[in-house]
């Protein structure tokens, strides 16, 4: 039953995309709209393996800088959520900042950390920890606000300390929330490096696509469109990835519900 209904969950959108595809082909075969502006799929495809080889070095540029900011959200995601959750005077100075921080577009103060940080790493790393430690703060924040009380109280009368009370209780808890804020902040961190890019600098996907933007090669623009995604896919596969194996329990009780239905 379970895999019954996992093929037809996939018939359906790769059906959709497929007939997007065709028609996209036959409406660039048919030159109804300029090859600069709408190249044909196969065109792009084509594109995509054959400027492989200089894709490579933006690539791992690219990639490098995402890591790193990644990396660098979570340490800072982690630190902030427990302090902000251990001391609600702390959660109601910084909370309204980091709620009010999300209406400023990273690309409107992208250009300032070119100016603050030059045109190297740092401000592409910068720029990509910011965009990531949101989603992680707030997951990881509700998680550990939403254990239950007589637990807490619980564990507090058999004499747990506060390092006890997160190690035990709090931060098992909060890992389904984790997890979803890494989920979403892996697939930004490949998008906050291009962004960063665009601003300036010598190598990367932004940088290339920039280039090829430049000369209208629009086709070599979709094709750095489709190693974004592709990135950014596979950000979010490691992440599941490390989830099933940091949280087993979670995705045996999806078998066993699969399995009761």
């Amino acid at each position: 039953m379970k895999r019954l209904v996992n093929i037809r969950e996939q018939v359906v959108p790769i059906s959709f995309i497929a007939a997007i595809l065709i028609i996209w082909e036959s409406v660039a075969a048919l030159q109804i709209v300029p090859t600069y502006i709408l190249p044909a799929p196969t065109k792009i495809i084509i594109s995509l393996f054959t400027n492989l080889p200089v894709l490579k070095e933006h690539i791992l540029v690219t990639l490098m800088e995402a890591l790193v900011g990644f990396v660098i959200s979570i340490v800072f995601a982690l630190f902030i959520s427990i302090i902000m959750d251990s001391i609600p005077v702390v959660r109601r100075a910084i909370y309204p900042l980091i709620i009010t921080s999300q209406t400023v577009p990273m690309i409107t103060i992208a250009p300032l950390f070119a100016i603050w940080f030059g045109f190297g790493y740092l401000p592409k790393i910068i720029i990509v920890a910011l965009v990531c430690f949101f989603p992680i703060t707030i997951s990881l924040l509700e998680g550990l606000a939403s254990v239950e009380e007589d637990l807490l109280n619980l564990i507090k009368s058999m004499g747990a300390s506060k390092v006890q009370l997160y190690k035990i209780i709090k931060l098992p808890s909060a890992m389904p929330g984790f997890f979803s804020g890494l989920k979403i902040s892996g697939t930004y961190s490949i998008t906050g490096a291009t962004i960063g890019e665009w601003v300036g600098g010598k190598k990367g996907l932004g940088v290339y696509m920039l280039r090829v933007k430049s000369s209208f090669a629009t086709d070599k623009v979709f094709a750095t469109i489709i190693i974004i995604t592709l990135l950014s896919l596979g950000m979010l596969k490691i992440i599941s990835y490390i989830e099933r194996k940091a949280m087993p329990w979670v995705h045996d009780k999806n078998n066993m519900v699969w399995e009761d239905e």
